[in-house]
């Protein structure tokens, strides 16, 4: 691509120890970016740089934090504020998928550490991010990723569909109290993504699952890239405060055609 969007941007892609955020990084780095990073632990961080490394990628800069850990988020703020001095773009992806018991059987202790992390993690990164974009004559952008399970809920994930949509408020709200200092603030909500979470599943599922999206196909971590993209190009100057669904459709249809009879 020769049109590199975002040449010399300094972005933070959070949750990029693999999938949908090693493709997010993939992207800035092909457009000329300097990216950030981040995944819990400075293992997990390491395998989305040793990915990135596998397709032809540098230029980026590991710093691993639990960003439900309110100290380690200072520490990697101080890291990116020594070394780059500045943050155009912030990618707020990490998030806890929340996978575990029914509603009736979840523990409040589990409840609890999976909006630590998808809530108030997305909220301590982007309030560290928006105090130092506020420093800066050219302000910044921040994307949150939410999940259309935030409007169409999925069973036995209350957990996860819960920060969801509190992903869907606090975008909205970072939105009205950003918007006049000049941050933009949007967010991708995906549907299904092809992740390795689907290599151990059987064809037939699926084949099921894509029957539940009109274009009959999973998003791909670069589809979910090039929404993120755009929402922080110059294409989406005038957005702000708006959730992108990118689901193949799924959001749009009342029931799939098996069942529609």
């Amino acid at each position: 691509m020769t049109d590199k969007r975002f040449q010399d941007k300094v972005v933070l892609v959070t949750g990029t120890s693999r999938n949908t955020g090693v493709g997010i990084a993939a992207l800035f780095l092909r457009e000329g970016a300097k990216v950030f990073i981040c995944s819990s632990t400075a293992a997990s961080t390491a395998k989305g740089a040793a990915l990135l490394h596998g397709m032809g990628l540098d230029g980026f800069i590991q710093v691993p934090a639990d960003i439900g850990d309110e100290e380690q988020v200072n520490q990697m703020f101080q890291t990116i504020d020594s070394q780059a001095g500045h943050l155009d773009i912030l990618v707020n992806n990490a998030c806890d998928q929340g996978i575990g018991k029914p509603f009736v059987e979840m523990e409040p202790a589990f409840f609890h550490k999976v909006l630590q992390t998808n809530v108030l993690g997305t909220f301590m990164v982007s309030q560290h991010a928006a105090r130092m974009m506020l420093r800066q004559e050219s302000r910044g952008i921040i994307v949150n990723l939410g999940s259309n399970v935030s409007m169409r809920a999925i069973r036995n994930r209350t957990a996860y569909v819960t920060s969801k949509g509190g992903i869907d408020a606090l975008t909205r709200s970072m939105a009205v109290d950003l918007g006049p200092k000049g941050i933009r603030v949007n967010e991708v909500a995906p549907g299904y993504i092809y992740t390795d979470r689907w290599d151990a599943l059987d064809e037939s599922l699926r084949t099921r699952r894509r029957m539940n999206c009109p274009l009959r196909k999973e998003a791909s971590a670069d589809d979910i890239a090039q929404a993120v993209a755009f929402l922080a190009s110059d294409a989406a100057a005038n957005i702000c405060g708006e959730r992108l669904v990118v689901d193949a459709g799924c959001s749009a249809q009342h029931m799939p055609e098996d069942v529609d009879k």
